[in-house]
């Protein structure tokens, strides 16, 4: 498996800008051509990693006001094809965060991105529909799978590219939890990318870009995979659109059938909250309910 390219960003941004900073642009874009080069060529499908990606007060702030899943709001996504905990209610997120995130989603960070990937007038979904804070405890998972094309509740915007940030410190490669990039044909893993401490990836989200952490997490029973997942959108008038396409790995057997099948739930899901304007509240409700009851 080849190394991925990974750019520093204390190296590319700086980190001379003082305690109140999140990046410094004037630096970064000095790298541009050669961060946009990198990104539009590398493979399985256009992507870059870039560690110390904020400024380190920016990147520490935001780790420590990270709220604990037992806190008020998150979102519980535990079915065949993944055990993880979402939260997306920027009212419920610390001041700290909801700044990160206001300035990641701001017109300066977005025509930086727009640049990067290549893709003209890119937007920020400030409902932050699937995304905002991700969180997995030992054994979560999230098999592999191309993400839904366009946003739920808005027909005209169609999901273009991911913005991750991973907040793990002294994450070991045995605790697993890589966010693995396969071939556009599924037959390969071509890079496996540790969640480490401010470690940030940017990936296109095309209907074959297959990404996700599919064995479970090995990290001791007291820390968890903590990331901020941002996704940005483009206006089109008629885009396909296609819910979460989850895909077994070669070798994966009998369980291929189960992924199948609880897709096509997901995908009779995905239709029934675009049609009645419901919220992944509603499904961490019903997955909770038969949860519990499947304990007893």
């Amino acid at each position: 498996m080849p190394e991925h390219t990974i750019f520093d960003m204390n190296y590319i941004a700086g980190n001379k800008t003082g305690e109140g900073s999140i990046l410094d642009f004037e630096k970064w874009n000095r790298r541009l051509p050669e961060l946009k080069q990198q990104y539009q060529t590398d493979q399985p499908f256009p992507h870059i990693v870039l560690d110390n990606f904020l400024e380190i007060p920016a990147a520490e702030k935001t780790l420590n006001a990270f709220p604990a899943i037992k806190d008020k709001g998150w979102i519980h996504y535990v079915h065949v094809n993944e055990k993880k905990h979402g939260l997306n209610k920027l009212d419920l997120l610390p001041a700290e965060i909801r700044q990160l995130i206001s300035f990641l989603n701001s017109e300066k960070c977005i025509a930086f991105i727009s640049e990067l990937t290549g893709i003209p007038d890119l937007i920020a979904d400030e409902t932050l529909e699937g995304g905002g804070l991700h969180q997995s405890k030992r054994n979560g998972f999230l098999n592999i799978h191309a993400d839904f094309t366009v946003h739920p509740h808005r027909r005209d915007m169609r999901r273009r590219v991911n913005l991750l940030i991973y907040l793990n410190k002294n994450w070991k490669d045995s605790y697993n939890g890589h966010l693995e990039l396969w071939s556009r044909d599924m037959k390969q893993c071509v890079q496996k990318i540790s969640p480490i401490f401010n470690r940030c990836v940017i990936f296109n989200t095309d209907e074959d870009s297959y990404h996700g952490l599919p064995d479970p997490i090995l990290c001791p029973e007291d820390m968890t995979r903590k990331s901020i997942a941002l996704y940005y959108f483009t206006k089109e008038s008629n885009p396909l659109k296609r819910a979460t396409n989850y895909r077994a790995r070669p070798g994966d057997g009998a369980k291929s059938v189960l992924i199948y099948l609880d897709k096509k739930l997901i995908a009779g899901y995905n239709r029934l909250k675009g049609w009645l304007g419901i919220n992944d509240d509603f499904a961490s409700k019903i997955l909770n309910f038969f949860h519990r009851n499947k304990k007893r």
